[in-house]
């Protein structure tokens, strides 16, 4: 839902791409944040931040490929499509790597859903927030 790019791996890039998935969606409070236990994610600034937001911190356990197999997956596709490009600034990396997420990823790569069949990632995201409250 949020990402960021920067040439540090600082605490406020996580942090960045955190406040980029809150203003983005309506992640309700206690949504589980999930990441690696790499040390932008287990410092204080970030910690702040997921308090601040009342949500929960979840990290893999140490050694275990699986627990973050998601995350790693998509960063794999995105290495496969984009990752050998030699930009020739970073604000033409920023916009590749855009246009990979918002256009190609979000809006047009079909994955089975087990309940709604083939749809983007945009779609999934659409069906499984909507508000099923009945109407009075």
């Amino acid at each position: 839902i949020g990402y960021a790019m920067a040439d540090h791996h600082r605490a406020e890039l996580v942090a960045d791409a955190l406040k980029m998935a809150v203003g983005r969606s309506t992640l309700k409070p206690g949504c589980i944040a999930h990441s690696d236990r790499g040390s932008e994610y287990t410092s204080g600034e970030y910690r702040t931040l997921i308090r601040e937001l009342n949500l929960r911190q979840s990290m893999v356990r140490t050694g275990s490929c699986y627990d973050n197999a998601a995350a790693e997956s998509f960063s794999g596709l995105l290495k496969a499509e984009i990752g050998t490009t030699v930009w020739e600034s970073h604000e033409a990396a920023r916009a590749d790597v855009f246009r990979f997420i918002e256009v190609e990823y979000n809006r047009t790569r079909l994955r089975k859903h087990p309940v709604y069949g083939y749809v983007t990632p945009l779609e999934t995201r659409a069906l499984t927030t909507r508000d099923l409250t009945p109407a009075a």
